[in-house]
This record gives C-alpha cells, structure tokens and sequence, in this order.
C-alpha cells in the first residue's frame, strides 16, 4: 500500500511550510541529478508534467527524442532535515519516462523494476541491506577537498581518539529523520573511515536509500567543514571502501534461503542463488566497481575480497552467510564499492542469482580456509579464480556476458560498456607519480 496519496503531498507541503522540492533521480554512472520546483509547481509535478532535457545526460535519450518525463515516487516524499525550517525544502525520488508514456530503459532504477517484477511474478520478494564505507578528510583554504585528516583512529575506536564521532552521529540521525533505518554505525579500520550499516527493506527502497544516503552524508560532513568521499581508494597503503550488500529473498511469507536440515541452514534456493552470481561474477564486476580506481581495492592485503569463493562465514571470502538470528538469512556479496550505482548492482546481483535458482545452478564447494595463506597451487586445485584485476578486464567480462548485458537492456549495455571503455582509455596512457618517484631518476 503506499506511503502517501497526492493530496496527502500536497497538504504536508502546505502545513509543514516546504517552498521547495527536489526532483531528483540517478543517471547511468550513479550521480544523483535533480530539479528544483517551488510549492506552486508540486501539483503540476505530482501530475507528472515535469520535463527535462535527456540528451544532456550519459546514457539517456540522443537529441531527437531528448524530452524526458520526471514521475515523482510519493512514497520517497521527505523534508530534508539540514535545509531552514522556514521555507523548508523535500525532495522526491522519480522515474524517468519518455515521450510515449512508457518508463525509459535507460533509467537504472527502471532496470531494477523490471528485475524486481520478474521476481515479484515467480511470488518472491527481495530484501536488501548494505553496509556503506567512506571517508571523512579536511578541505583547503578554497574549500576544496583533500587527503587530509587528523583522525588516528581505528577499527570501533570511539571519541576523544574516534575526530568523526559527531559527524557520524548526525549522519545518522539525519537519516532516520528521512526515514531510513541505519543499524550501526562506527569508526573503520584507515584513519578517517568510517561505516553505516543498514536495516533490511525491500530492494527498491534500499537503492533509494543508497542514494539518499551519499547525498547526506555529502551535506552534513559539509557542516562539519570536512568532506565525505565515496572513492573506492583514496589513499595509499590503507583499506579502501566498500558497500558489502547482503541479499534476503521471500516467498508466501517463506524465508527462500532457509532450511533447517541443511548442515549449513541453507536452502536449495539458496545455493543456486549463490551459484548464480558467481557464474556471473565477472561480469556483474564492472558494474559493481566502475572505477579505474576501484581495483586498486580488490587487491590481497587490505580485507577486501579477491578470490571467487564462498564460504560459512569465512571474510576472505566473495560470498559468505553471515549469523541470522537476527531475521531473514542473508547472503553477503562482499566485492561491491560505493562508488557503484546501487540500482544497477542491486539489479544484476539480483537477476543473476534469481537465474541461478530458475536453472538450479550448484556452487562449488565452499572454502573454509583463509584463501590469502593458500598456495597458488591449492587454488588452482580448488578452482578458485580471481576477479577482474583491473577495469578493462571487468568490461571485457561484462561484454562477454550475454545474460547481463540483457539484464540491462542491449542499448543500455552498449552505452554503459562505451563509457567504461572510454575511461578505461583516458586512463592507460597516463603517467602516474609512482612511476615518476620510481623512474625518473635512474633510467
């Protein structure tokens, strides 16, 4: 049932003093894009009469059919709580349309509709609920962000040590304040990190809530003087960050991952599902780390993920099953970065795994051991592959994929595969100061 009727809008708006609201929505690389419109215009936009110009966007429609169609959600209507309480300001999260009437294709959370619908024909229902890393650093003189932080803490340290402490907390009252439900928060493991961990909600509501995550956190650390990145790795010799995303499915009120007889709790479901996504790992790679600079996270020696393995509840693993007692059981894809659009990863993890159920896909056999201590021969004895070590590799898989570049739509695909080649490109040709300090001065 929904949150909120158009009259229901339109009479908070009027009570609570909005004067403005916030049209936003995701375009293809994850950037969250919005339009603003005064209370005089809401009821014109909750008729979905608001237009913008697609053709100006990556991956959205050429010129000749650039008029785009913004269909405002009400169930994402919030005040945002750090603009003025006089001539307060919301927002709604929207779906694109086209001049048709019909949603566009090309819009990643219309991508992850289509996903859900599929799902949601077979009687299943997917929860997710991800756990959202970054970093807090100083600004210059200009206010332009830096590297920079005085923070020495560690992992779970708390305050005088933990400089972050009071930003985080108004992080996370901020967002319960926009209704999002944050189940922990704490100080990670590089100096400055620091990560937010979320309650499950459907897979729909949690994309949203990644967004409007990044989007305040972005605004708080601002009132901080500091600034949030969602950089894979921004620094050197440290752990970099990530956005673990733990998946839930349901059916006729049935938890599809459960079985109590199974040694390890898991269903059949469950291990197809699993099997799934690995089969498709690859590929789903480029989607879930985009960035030239988010491999230089997936390497061994800082916690994240490397090897295409699963496990009980092993870290060195990609996928692991974390402890349930707390609800639904959970399976944990551990190799996403926030830099990643959650609609398209959510949306590709998802149809892979629910493919994997459809043709009863079986995983190999789990890895108990710490993968980082096994010898080169001893993966290569267990089948244990790697992920992509770089972009160009992770794009190439995503090519390869046929199932996935379906998932995304062919014309979608092609643009997004394009746009990562094109950066990957930009990229190869360019002389880094490692190769300057190291170079330079003998050869």
């Amino acid at each position: 049932m929904a949150k909120y009727t158009k009259s229901q809008i339109l009479e908070i708006a009027e009570e609570e003093d909005v004067e403005f609201i916030r049209l936003q929505f995701t375009d293809m690389s994850g950037t969250m894009k919005n339009m603003a419109i005064t209370a005089g215009q809401l009821e014109h936009a909750l008729d979905n009469k608001c237009t913008f110009d697609g053709s100006a966007f990556e991956g959205f429609a050429g010129v000749e059919e650039s008029d785009m169609y913004l269909h405002p959600d009400p169930d994402t209507f919030a005040i945002l709580p750090w603009r003025p309480q006089q001539g307060k300001v919301a927002r709604m999260i929207c779906d694109v349309y086209d001049q048709n009437g019909k949603k566009y294709a090309g819009s990643s959370r219309t991508i992850l509709q289509n996903v859900l619908e599929q799902a949601a024909a077979q009687g299943i229902e997917a929860q997710a609920a991800p756990e959202c890393e970054f970093f807090l650093f100083h600004t210059d003189e200009d206010g332009m962000p830096t590297v920079t932080t005085h923070d020495k803490a560690g992992y779970l340290d708390l305050g005088p040590l933990d400089l972050g402490e009071n930003a985080r907390r108004d992080m996370v009252l901020t967002l319960e304040e926009l209704g999002i439900g944050v189940k922990s928060s704490f100080h990670e493991v590089a100096s400055g990190q620091h990560e937010l961990d979320f309650l499950p909600t459907s897979a729909l509501c949690s994309a949203d809530q990644i967004m409007t995550f990044k989007f305040a956190v972005r605004m708080i650390a601002k009132r901080h003087g500091l600034h949030a990145t969602f950089m894979p790795k921004p620094k050197t010799g440290v752990h970099g960050s990530g956005m673990h995303l733990h998946f839930s499915l349901e059916k006729d009120g049935r938890d599809l991952f459960r079985d109590d007889s199974d040694p390890m709790g898991l269903s059949k479901e469950a291990y197809s599902f699993i099997g799934g996504i690995m089969e498709h790992i690859r590929g789903i790679t480029a989607i879930s780390n985009p960035l030239v600079n988010s491999y230089k996270r997936l390497v061994p020696g800082f916690s994240a993920p490397v090897y295409v393995a699963w496990s009980g509840r092993n870290r060195s693993s990609l996928i692991r099953i974390p402890d349930s007692h707390d609800g639904l059981t959970r399976i944990e894809l551990r190799s996403p970065d926030p830099s990643a659009n959650p609609y398209l990863v959510l949306a590709v993890c998802l149809a892979a795994g629910l493919d994997g159920i459809r043709r009863k896909v079986l995983p190999p056999e789990p890895v108990t051991e710490n993968i980082f201590e096994m010898s080169d021969r001893e993966k290569a004895d267990r089948g244990i592959s790697m992920l992509p070590s770089d972009l160009g590799e992770a794009v190439s898989a995503l090519e390869q994929d046929s199932f996935l570049r379906n998932v995304l739509g062919e014309t979608f695909a092609s643009q997004y595969i394009e746009a990562r080649k094109q950066e990957w490109a930009e990229y190869i040709p360019q002389v880094s100061s490692w190769e300057i300090e190291r170079y330079l001065h003998r050869i």
